[in-house]
């Protein structure tokens, strides 16, 4: 399956050790990830030499191409929240994902089309995206 991982780059980035569980677990599973870039630590050196139209243009494409949508939500995001906007009125399955505890917008705790799920580390992070994806195979 190709995923979309979606999570916060200049909105902050101290959940990148699960970013990056998530997205190893994910290429475990032998899903395609064209996003994976964005869970590691050097992230935002490479992304600030690309430009912004760019970087649309290629995360648009991702998007319009991928199966499914897996987004973090943790750390708020302009460019998440965008994503995941996206996907939504293109008809895609969204998971999104926050830290127990933590705040999240209404706007995307309430919206019926979508998953929200909270986790309390990596490990449980990466049981709700199998039990999504499983829901996901089902339909």
């Amino acid at each position: 399956m190709n995923i979309y991982f979606s999570c916060s780059l200049t909105g902050g980035r101290n959940d990148q050790p699960v970013y990056s569980a998530i997205v190893d677990w994910l290429l475990a599973q032998g899903h395609t990830v064209p996003t994976a870039h964005l869970a590691a630590p050097n992230v935002m050196i490479e992304e600030t030499e690309i430009a912004a139209e760019a970087v649309y243009a290629r995360d648009i494409a991702w998007l319009d191409a991928a199966d499914s949508v897996v987004a973090d939500v943790t750390t708020p995001s302009h460019g998440v929240g965008y994503e995941i906007a996206h996907a939504v009125i293109a008809g895609k399955p969204v998971l999104c994902l926050a830290r127990e505890g933590v705040k999240v917008s209404k706007m995307i705790a309430g919206n019926p089309k979508l998953t929200f799920a909270r986790y309390a580390d990596a490990e449980e992070a990466v049981r709700r995206i199998a039990e999504f994806l499983f829901e996901e195979d089902r339909r």
